[in-house]
């Protein structure tokens, strides 16, 4: 895959920012107790910005994206102090001006196309449903366009796989219609949650490299979610670490695999098995994310952070700069990967 670039969002107006969001609750639930899933989350990224969100299952990062692209569903409820796509705002536009947008301005790949796409139609007839939707484009020249698209995919013999249905289809090649669908209307903003989960690895690393060339041909920003630490390294120019739902670092590539200021982003690298050559065991952390009801008072990492000091039990740090990005934690790690003084 091709070397990654550096991007300086630090210095970047914040007008010029392709998604912009501030202070961002996903809520859950009635009633005295709601479930916080999202919290706070701050997240911009630039027009041609690659930006990897990470974390363990539950961490919060897919239901950001999903409130960012409007698809919370009631009872879910989403709040923002800021909201924005290329400047406009999206908590106050209309749903007709909202349609409008997401699936063709801003769209996303889901973890799992064979499930995403509908088994009942052959797969030139949903990507034709796009362009009807998104482009009013019909006739020969949405056949047309959906047969490029599937060109564009790489996807072998593509004349024939109009008439295909998605059982039919291998993974990667579901995946692939997937993100003939999603670029089917040229987005400034692609969203991909975990593109390459039950695939093997070869065909993990074509779709990799067929979504970065996409990315760089158009110009798109693109949002990876990924477990994969080793992919978000290689094509990323900034990373988000996320954990129970919350933003708990965010910083430049390399930086952030070089000098982690987050024990959490410390235990992730840890957990890289490259990371544990010549060691009997893989580096793990002890425990689990927590849910709705066993949320630590203070620092929600406290209950499996090998660092954790009292203040931590007692009370919630905010994110805070750090030397190219932020860190939520009272004892940002140095240089040398240990605690300071707080």
């Amino acid at each position: 895959m091709p070397t990654t670039h550096t991007l300086d969002i630090a210095n970047a107006g914040g007008s010029s920012m392709l998604l912009d969001i501030k202070n961002l609750d996903v809520t859950f639930g009635a009633g005295d107790n709601p479930f916080r899933a999202v919290a706070g989350v701050d997240l911009q990224v630039a027009p041609g910005e690659i930006v990897g969100i990470v974390g363990e299952s539950g961490s919060g990062k897919s239901v950001t994206m999903l409130a960012a692209m409007g698809l919370i569903d009631a009872p879910g409820r989403v709040t923002a102090d800021r909201l924005s796509f290329a400047g406009r705002d999206l908590l106050t536009m209309k749903p007709r001006e909202k349609r409008a947008i997401v699936g063709a301005e801003i769209s996303m790949i889901f973890q799992d196309a064979q499930t995403s796409l509908n088994p009942a139609y052959a797969v030139g007839d949903q990507l034709l449903e796009t362009l009807a939707e998104h482009q009013n484009l019909k006739g020969a020249a949405a056949r047309a366009r959906v047969l490029e698209l599937l060109e564009q995919v790489e996807i072998p013999d593509a004349k024939s796989r109009l008439s295909a249905y998605p059982h039919q289809l291998s993974g990667g090649m579901s995946q692939r219609v997937m993100i003939a669908m999603a670029i089917a209307c040229n987005p400034k903003l692609l969203i991909a949650d975990e593109p390459t989960t039950a695939l093997d690895v070869t065909v993990q690393a074509q779709i990799m490299e067929l979504l970065v060339n996409l990315q760089r041909q158009n110009n798109m920003g693109l949002i990876l979610i990924t477990h994969d630490l080793a992919v978000v390294a290689e094509v990323a120019q900034r990373v988000v670490v996320m954990y129970a739902g919350e933003v708990v670092e965010q910083s430049p590539v390399p930086d952030i695999f070089n000098t982690p200021r987050h024990p959490y982003t410390q235990a992730l690298l840890c957990s890289i098995p490259e990371h544990s050559k010549g060691a009997e065991r893989l580096a793990t952390l002890s425990g689990v994310v927590p849910g709705r009801y066993d949320r630590p008072k203070g620092c929600l990492l406290s209950p499996r952070c090998p660092y954790v000091q009292p203040v931590c039990h007692n009370e919630h740090p905010l994110l805070e700069a750090t030397h190219r990005g932020s860190a939520r934690c009272f004892f940002a790690l140095d240089d040398a990967g240990r605690p300071s003084h707080g």
